[in-house]
């Protein structure tokens, strides 16, 4: 029997095929509303860039804004991809969101670039920058920190605050630095489920006690998208199975329309490197996902689940959110 635990949403402010930017923002805040209202724990954004179908480019920024629009649930970055900015940068941005919205900010930190070469050279960065990320990781948590009294560069905002740091990874480097750090870690399951039971073991087996943490806490990441009967959760998972499929061909676009016919767009060796990818994925009717859902959550024993659901329609999404409350699994605030 899996224990109860929290349950967060990670977005990517998707902006759906025929909508503008805006208009996917405007559907992404009224997402953070109702999981607020549904009782989710978190609500967090995760940086991408170069892509026409994703809006949280700037997470910041976005994440300004969606704290603006709720009240109680916890605002973040699932994440800020470090390797493209200097720490004190985003030191400054975070504390300034913590001035803003107090104790509800969190600050997720990946070492991917989040995006191509060509975009990451027009950021400024260098591909070695990443080699840098547990320098910056660190560099950022003093700024963040109560230690810069008397230091020639300061945060301001930021110093002080100790807003909670989270490595997200998909591979042991990120477990290991998580636990070398003493930080809580996010494993990136629902695209990159591959290393997801040596990673945790690692991170748990070699976790040291720190100031910001006393025992090791992991929260997995996954698929999950419910509906009121299995046929019509599989159809509106098409439109994310797309989006992976053209993310591998180099295509862009905006998030396509689902389609009941996905087959006559991938080809077999696309649908095995999609299946793969997108294995931890809970896809059905309550009824249908609850037992799969728990005997993950049994296996792998995380402390918090964060799920994504990029959907086309935003009725079928919120619809999803709705459905969450009745599995019974997570506590709900």
């Amino acid at each position: 029997m899996s224990k109860t635990i929290p349950l967060s949403f990670l977005d990517l402010a998707p902006v759906p095929q025929g909508k503008t930017i805006a208009e996917g923002i405007a559907q992404t805040v009224d997402t953070a509303q109702q999981a607020e209202k549904f009782g989710l724990n978190r609500y967090w954004m995760a940086e991408h860039h170069n892509m026409p179908g994703i809006a949280s480019a700037a997470t910041s920024v976005l994440l300004a804004h969606i704290g603006s629009q709720t009240k109680r649930i916890r605002i973040g970055a699932g994440g800020v991809m470090l390797p493209n900015h200097a720490p004190l940068v985003i030191a400054e941005q975070f504390g300034t969101l913590q001035a803003l919205y107090g104790d509800r900010v969190d600050l997720g930190l990946g070492r991917a670039p989040g995006t191509d070469g060509a975009t990451f050279q027009a950021l400024r960065r260098q591909m070695k920058d990443a080699e840098r990320f547990p320098q910056d990781v660190q560099e950022l948590m003093y700024f963040l920190g109560n230690d810069t009294d008397g230091s020639a560069v300061q945060a301001f905002p930021g110093a002080k605050t100790n807003i909670p740091i989270w490595i997200l990874g998909s591979s042991l480097f990120g477990a290991t630095l998580a636990a070398h750090f003493g930080l809580p870690y996010v494993f990136a399951s629902h695209f990159a489920p591959q290393m997801l039971e040596q990673a945790i073991t690692a991170y748990r087996e070699q976790f040291k006690p720190s100031a910001y943490l006393d025992k090791p806490y992991v929260m997995l990441a996954a698929n999950l998208l419910l509906a009121d009967d299995d046929a019509t959760a599989q159809y509106h998972f098409t439109s994310a199975q797309q989006s992976f499929v053209r993310l591998r061909r180099g295509e862009t676009g905006q998030m396509p329309k689902p389609t009941h016919d996905i087959d006559s767009i991938w080809s077999q060796a696309e649908k095995m490197m999609v299946d793969n990818a997108l294995s931890v994925s809970f896809i059905g009717s309550v009824e249908t996902v609850k037992p799969k859902l728990a005997a993950f959550l049994a296996k792998y024993e995380p402390d918090e689940l964060i799920v994504t659901a990029n959907i086309y329609d935003q009725a079928a999404r919120l619809r999803s959110l709705e459905l969450t409350s009745e599995l019974n699994l997570f506590t709900l605030q």
